[in-house]
């Protein structure tokens, strides 16, 4: 039987109080399960930002999508965590990744490393969190036991690895870096390239006694009757791609209603992603989605 659907929007748009706790209450209006603020400088402190949105909403959880495990010490990260955790009455779920924009860290004067050191150091940021969280003599505590959930962002098999050995939910962006730039240009996935990323977390994921929710970010939700015309600006941009592989990229949902709830669907049954997360510019387009998608 598959998991239930779990739909997200990561607000990425500075604002003043009033301003900010409106959009909060907005989705939690249109009826998504989660509220999300990401990790880049430029947009919205996520700690502090999450507590905010606390305050505003009632039902919804509150997560990082995701917090650049580069920018974080272990220790002071989990006084935020248990922290954010306690004054959001425990609903925050926390969401890592090892960083991919290196500009941000050129002008936050911290080291970016190869891709490697990344992930090393998101590694050691997981099992300190555990080992720090998990003690009864850390201070503060965080409200939910066993633990704050965790989610674990990437595609690359060391980051599938540690997911699969750590996370609560594991979260496939659907693009890669360009090993060319410096400023985080993202190349799409495409949808059979998924299909191995997936496979490969499944397998370093087997012996799990449960199994981890799946995440996708979806980037972009367009409702329209002209699909071709929708995707020809990512063609633009990314020449390498077919038109017939651009309609297919999980990342994005073009159509009707009716094709973008049967995406989501398909997206569920071939993947196994049951929870997706949308950019704040589609979250009105999304909302009706959500509503044909409700407990099924």
């Amino acid at each position: 039987m598959p998991r239930p659907f779990r739909f997200g929007v990561n607000l990425m748009t500075p604002a003043p109080t009033g301003e900010w706790r409106a959009k909060c209450r907005r989705a939690e209006e249109l009826g998504y399960d989660v509220l999300l603020v990401p990790d880049h400088l430029g947009m919205p402190a996520p700690f502090p930002a999450l507590v905010a949105a606390a305050e505003a909403t009632e039902r919804p959880r509150l997560g990082t999508f995701v917090l650049n495990a580069g920018f974080w010490n272990p220790a002071l990260l989990a006084r935020e965590v248990a922290t954010t955790d306690a004054l959001t009455g425990g609903r925050l779920e926390l969401g890592l990744g090892a960083g991919y924009v290196q500009a941000e860290h050129d002008s936050a004067g911290l080291p970016f490393g190869t891709p490697g050191e990344r992930v090393d150091h998101l590694r050691r940021t997981v099992e300190e969190l555990e080992r720090l969280l998990g003690s009864p003599d850390h201070q503060p505590r965080p409200v939910q036991e066993p633990r704050v959930p965790l989610l674990i962002g990437g595609n690359g098999d060391r980051v599938l690895r540690l997911a699969a050995e750590h996370a609560d939910i594991a979260a496939f962006g659907g693009a890669y870096p360009d090993p060319r730039s410096t400023t985080g240009r993202l190349l799409p996935i495409t949808a059979e390239q998924f299909d191995e990323r997936v496979a490969r977390y499944r397998k370093f994921a087997a012996s799990r006694a449960e199994p981890a929710e799946l995440n996708l970010l979806v980037q972009m939700v367009a409702v329209t009757e002209d699909r071709e015309g929708t995707v020809q600006p990512l063609l633009d941009r990314v020449p390498e791609l077919t038109l017939t592989q651009a309609l297919e990229l999980p990342i994005l949902l073009i159509g009707t209603l009716e094709q973008i709830v049967d995406q989501v669907l398909a997206r569920r049954e071939r993947y196994g992603f049951s929870y997706l997360t949308v950019l704040e510019p589609y979250m009105e387009a999304f909302a009706p989605v959500i509503e044909r998608l409700r407990g099924k």
